[in-house]
């Protein structure tokens, strides 16, 4: 259903015909780690996400794993090499 509290006109999954269903009967506005992604939208009440009621419960326990502007670093990691192992290898 449409939401009707504070994000009008937009696809919401809590919303009931009795009014919206989730925790405290509105979405959370978004924090301040929301600035800059894709899924945060500015309707007339505030900013909020369009895929999670309320945000900061994502950043609580480190990255959001639904925000676009967060790009995870991978680790490179220099392999320990046994020398009597590489030593053989180069016997070869």
């Amino acid at each position: 259903m449409d939401c009707t509290t504070v994000k009008p006109g937009a696809k919401c999954v809590f919303m009931t015909k009795k009014g919206c269903s989730f925790n405290g009967g509105t979405c959370h506005h978004t924090v301040d780690h929301c600035d800059g992604c894709n899924r945060s939208t500015k309707f007339p009440s505030g900013w909020y996400c369009t895929a999670c009621p309320d945000p900061a419960l994502k950043w609580k326990n480190g990255q959001c794993n639904l925000a676009t502007h967060v790009r995870d670093t991978a680790k490179s990691e220099v392999a320990k090499v046994n020398p009597l192992k590489a030593s053989k290898r180069s016997a070869r």
